[in-house]
């Protein structure tokens, strides 16, 4: 029968007739990390959207119930702390949630909240709208110490020469209009 479509028979797939011959229509490319309006990247790329809507979701959750200081704990009450990022494993069973401590003790607080888990996997369960509410895992986040060392090298003498320099804004030639708060004349 050659490379001609069989009239009765379905072909594979979907495809169009040119010229007597059957062609294929490439497949489509999977969605992409993208937003549609301004096609930006909505995140880390390797991650589909859905999991990083619901890790912002337990994320915010999270920091909302840290930070008005409903746990009973003293590590946790006298510390700032920093919810980063939380990872949703696929099956939405497990989350790793990343935090950072303003005093710098960052392996207690991750330990109080540990300890407390249960509770927050509770109260993020009342905030979620998902059929499983994911055990919680606290991990140190170590992004800013990253972001440290990287500043640190871009200042370094031998790495700084090859910059170029920082451009300072020039004095305003106009006034704002908070310079012009209480300058009625009347």
């Amino acid at each position: 029968m050659g490379l001609h479509a069989h009239p009765t028979l379905p072909t594979p797939g979907p495809s169009r007739q040119r010229e007597g011959r059957t062609q294929h229509m490439p497949k489509p490319t999977p969605p992409t990390n993208t937003d549609k309006s301004s096609g930006k990247s909505t995140g880390n790329p390797g991650r589909p959207i859905r999991l990083q809507r619901i890790g912002e979701q337990v994320r915010h959750a999270l920091a909302e119930i840290i930070a008005r200081g409903d746990l009973r704990d003293e590590v946790i009450t006298r510390t700032i702390i920093s919810v980063s990022e939380a990872r949703v494993t696929p099956d939405l069973r497990h989350a790793i949630i990343f935090v950072k401590a303003s005093n710098g003790d960052d392996e207690a607080v991750v330990k109080a909240l540990g300890q407390h888990r249960g509770w927050l996997r509770g109260e993020v369960a009342k905030r979620l709208a998902t059929k499983y509410t994911p055990d919680l895992s606290f991990r140190r986040d170590e992004s800013f110490d990253a972001g440290a060392r990287i500043d640190a090298v871009l200042k370094r003498p031998d790495i700084a020469r090859d910059l170029p320099p920082v451009v300072t804004s020039p004095a305003r030639p106009w006034k704002s209009l908070a310079d012009s708060v209480g300058d009625d004349e009347d």
